[in-house]
C-alpha cells in the first residue's frame, strides 16, 4: 500500500469540493490553538468525499461523536475484525476515552469530529480553527495521534472549514452518501437506495431506538454482505485515491519528462 506524506498530498490537491459558502470576519475566541505559522505559498484545502472510486467491492463505516459506548461493539469489531473509523467528538466522549482506546487497540481508527460538535458553516474563521485544532490537540494528548480525516458536525461546512481543516493537518473532509438509523435501515444522501463500492457509512451515535450499537452493526453487515461486499480501511483506499489524483495531475502537467528521462 502505497503511503507518501500526507504534506505532499496536501500541497498538490485542490479542493474537489462544493457547496462553500462565504466567511463572515471575527476575531480569535479564546481557545487552545495551534501556533500561528508562517506560510510561504498558499495551502491547498481539503478534498470532500462521500464515497471513495475504488474497484474493491468494499464500503467504509464511520462511526460518529462517540456517545455509545457498547461494550459488545469492541468485542464485535475484535471478532469480525472490522477496520472501522470512530470521528470523535470530545464533550460527547467525555470521561469515555478509556472505551476508544480499546477500539483502537482492536482496529479501529480514531479521527476528528470537532471539540464541541457546533456547525461550523457561517463561523468565523478563528473559531472553526479552534474546534479542529483543538480536538487535534485532544487526540494527540490522549493517543499521540494526528488525525488525517475530519468530519464536519451535520455534514455542514464552507471555504473557512476546509481552511481551518487544512492548517490543523487535515488532508481530507469526510462526508456519506448512506447513513444509519436508530431502527437500523439505511437513508441516502444523493444517487440510487443500495449500498454501492466505495461508498461510505456513517453511523449516528447516542439515537434512542430499540437496537443497539452492535446490534445496528451485524444488521448492516448482514446488508453489507448480501450485496455482495465488506468492509474496507477507509484510510487506506482514501490515501491510494489521493494518490492516484496526484499522479493524474502530474501526468496532465504539461512539459512534464518522464521518471529517468
Amino acid at each position: 500500500m502505497r503511503r507518501p506524506a500526507a504534506a505532499v498530498l496536501c500541497a498538490a490537491l485542490l479542493a474537489g469540493c462544493a457547496g462553500a459558502a462565504g466567511e463572515r470576519p471575527g476575531t480569535v475566541d479564546g481557545r487552545a490553538q495551534d501556533p500561528p505559522r508562517v506560510v510561504s505559498a498558499p495551502r491547498h484545502l481539503p478534498p470532500v468525499v462521500d464515497r471513495v472510486p475504488t474497484r474493491d467491492p468494499v464500503v467504509f463505516l464511520t462511526y460518529d461523536d462517540g456517545a455509545e459506548r457498547d461494550p459488545g461493539f469492541v468485542a464485535l469489531v475484535r471478532a469480525r475484525r472490522l477496520p472501522v473509523s470512530m470521528f470523535l467528538t470530545d464533550s460527547v466522549v467525555g470521561p469515555g476515552y478509556g472505551h476508544f482506546a480499546r477500539l483502537r487497540a482492536v482496529g479501529a481508527s480514531i479521527q476528528n469530529h470537532t471539540l464541541d460538535h457546533p456547525a461550523l458553516r457561517g463561523l468565523p474563521y478563528a473559531g472553526q480553527r479552534a474546534e479542529i485544532c483543538g480536538q487535534q490537540h485532544k487526540l494527540r494528548s490522549r493517543f499521540g495521534i494526528s488525525p488525517r480525516l475530519f468530519r464536519p458536525p451535520y455534514g455542514t461546512y464552507d471555504r473557512a472549514t476546509l481552511r481551518a481543516a487544512a492548517d490543523c493537518g487535515i488532508t481530507a473532509v469526510v462526508l456519506w452518501r448512506a447513513s444509519l438509523n436508530a431502527d437500523g435501515e439505511l437513508t441516502y444522501t444523493r444517487g440510487e437506495p443500495g449500498l454501492r463500492a466505495g461508498d461510505i457509512v456513517s453511523v449516528p451515535s447516542g439515537e434512542t431506538g430499540s437496537l443497539t450499537l452492535t446490534e445496528r452493526t451485524e444488521r448492516l453487515l448482514r446488508e453489507i454482505g448480501e450485496r455482495g461486499l465488506r468492509v474496507g480501511r477507509l484510510e487506506d483506499h482514501l490515501e491510494d485515491h489521493l494518490e492516484d489524483r496526484l499522479e493524474d495531475r502530474l501526468e496532465k502537467t504539461p512539459g512534464r519528462r518522464a521518471a529517468g528521462n
